[in-house]
């Protein structure tokens, strides 16, 4: 269940330039702190009520259909997203946005990564679950549990996008 009506096979690459460039504005003339709330503020925004509903009320299920659904549009992902007995695995094998922007030379927002632990804490507080991540700059996993189910995101552990 993704939150846009948006019915193509594939989303546009080219969006990856905009947001990391708009990342870019925002630390650079607000601070990190608020690049760290703008991300948050996202994932609990009315746009992804209906992702947190849909989490809350079925679950891993519902975590990893959205997830395969999500990078299924996505450009370039290489992505398994699994469902376990406590929760949900992602494994993400290339990034898509990582990759795109690479690929075209962008210099890329050292946190670009951190948004992923940002936006989507946000939206699974709401719903009763929680993610942590681990890896970045074109490749991570990331799982999902119910909320308490882990120690407090290490921001270490997302790696600077930069970083090979």
């Amino acid at each position: 269940m993704l939150p846009y009506l948006d019915k193509k096979a594939k989303g546009a690459p080219d969006f990856y330039f905009a947001i990391n460039a708009t990342f870019r504005f925002i630390r650079d003339r607000f601070g990190m702190s608020e690049l760290t709330r703008y991300w948050y503020d996202l994932g609990k925004s009315i746009y992804f009520q209906p992702v947190s509903e849909d989490w809350r009320k079925r679950g891993p299920v519902a975590i990893a259909e959205y997830w395969r659904d999500f990078f299924s549009a996505e450009p370039d992902a290489q992505v398994e997203v699994k469902e376990e007995a406590e929760g949900v695995c992602i494994a993400v094998a290339r990034c898509p946005a990582i990759h795109h922007l690479r690929n075209h030379s962008r210099a890329i927002v050292p946190e670009f990564c951190q948004h992923c632990y940002f936006v989507t804490q946000a939206i699974a507080e709401r719903s009763g679950w929680e993610v942590r991540i681990v890896g970045g700059a074109g490749a991570c996993s990331q799982r999902f549990a119910p909320k308490g189910s882990f120690q407090p995101q290490d921001l270490s552990d997302i790696r600077r996008a930069e970083e090979t």
